[in-house]
């Protein structure tokens, strides 16, 4: 019997329950990159995530022995098909990679490849990871790449599956970063809760798809139109769980890492740019550190949640004689005495507190149409 890939959108619904199955980020990434060889049957696929240094922070590959990879030596840079992929945020269908201007750096003990595909996995405008698969087993036409048009839709599809499983895996790895191991465990189960009904009914309408695909396309493109509108939905989902979050112990990372920390998070967690700047702090007194990032999750939360802000602030400097969090957002901002004779606080008075019992003191600077400014100063040692 000639050898077969499993039907294309059978193989995607099969892909998808597999890749939920996971929240370690390296056991994903194995996943995909399995799923994705499999789906277009292709003799190589690999995986790359990112780093913000020119590399790569994890790099996975199937189709390639450990006796090859040991041979091929340290993970690839950011540079020519990879950094295109990377970089231009667009499909790379090539008849052979080797032609291509851009192809150099290759190590020598690398296996030879000649027909290539190479999709960015995206999460919204970022790219969080790039897909690529090397030389499809099937008869070559002369001519031509030997991956087609429909092999880059298919894998399309799986890359918006890949974006999922791959920010609910470093949400994850960043709640370890952030939590105790009793926190640790409630994300994987809130990420669980939020995402597992949208995770069925994608692999249910990509099911569907697979079954209309043959006899009625018309139908099985809407279905597929559906499975993009729940991906959609379902990452929604996950950058929602992450706002819960409670930042890691200030025992172990201190105030500045741990704000630091927070602030990454809730970056990538909303649409807003969130930004953290620091200098010259030195370690206080505990209550004054606790204080401090009670008070900074407090007013984190009012402006992304409340203010409709672009952007939001947290700087952390110290003084001659006193060290000042302040917390700005260019949201709708608010009365403050208004928003006190509704019974509305906002926050405010146990932000007070906290500040009080450190032997510090708030203030809210805000008025509508003009953003808000949350100021909390403790005496420096």
């Amino acid at each position: 019997m000639s050898h077969r890939p499993p039907s294309g959108l059978a193989a995607v619904s099969a892909a998808l329950l597999a890749m939920s199955r996971h929240l370690e980020m390296r056991d994903v990434l194995k996943t995909i990159v399995a799923s994705a060889r499999e789906l277009l049957d292709a003799e190589y696929a690999a995986l790359g995530v990112p780093d913000d240094h020119g590399g790569f922070a994890q790099f996975v590959v199937d189709g390639v022995s450990d006796e090859q990879w040991k041979a091929i030596g340290p993970l690839p840079r950011q540079h020519g098909i990879l950094a295109a992929m990377l970089q231009e945020a667009r499909p790379q269908r090539l008849a052979d990679v080797r032609e291509d201007p851009r192809f150099e750096g290759w190590p020598e003990a690398h296996p030879e490849m000649s027909d290539f595909l190479g999709l960015p996995i995206l999460d919204g405008d970022e790219t969080i990871g790039a897909l690529f698969l090397a030389n499809k087993r099937c008869p070559r036409p002369t001519g031509g790449c030997d991956f087609t048009e429909e092999d880059e839709e298919l894998l399309g599809i799986l890359a918006q599956h890949a974006a999922i499983a791959l920010t609910n895996a470093r949400l994850y790895e960043r709640s370890r970063e952030l939590t105790i191991v009793e926190e640790r465990s409630r994300l994987a189960h809130e990420l669980h809760d939020a995402v597992s009904q949208k995770l069925f009914s994608l692999r249910l309408t990509a099911q569907a798809a697979a079954a209309l695909v043959d006899r009625d396309p018309a139908r099985a493109k809407g279905e597929l139109q559906q499975v993009a509108a729940l991906a959609g939905e379902a990452v929604d989902e996950l950058r929602a769980a992450v706002v819960e979050l409670r930042p890691a112990a200030l025992d172990e990372d201190g105030l500045v890492a741990t704000l630091r920390t927070q602030v990454q998070v809730m970056d990538r967690a909303h649409s807003a740019r969130v930004t953290f700047e620091s200098a010259g702090v030195r370690a206080l007194p505990s209550a004054q550190e606790e204080a401090m990032l009670r008070v900074a999750q407090e007013a984190l939360h009012n402006a992304l949640r409340h203010s409709g802000a672009a952007l939001v602030t947290v700087s952390l400097r110290r003084h001659t004689d006193a060290t000042v969090l302040r917390i700005t957002d260019d949201g709708r901002g608010f009365d403050p005495q208004e928003v006190g004779r509704a019974g509305r606080h906002l926050g405010l008075v146990s932000m007070r507190h906290r500040a009080g019992g450190a032997g510090g003191r708030l203030t809210v600077e805000s008025e509508p149409g003009k953003g808000t400014t949350i100021r909390m100063e403790v005496p420096s040692g």
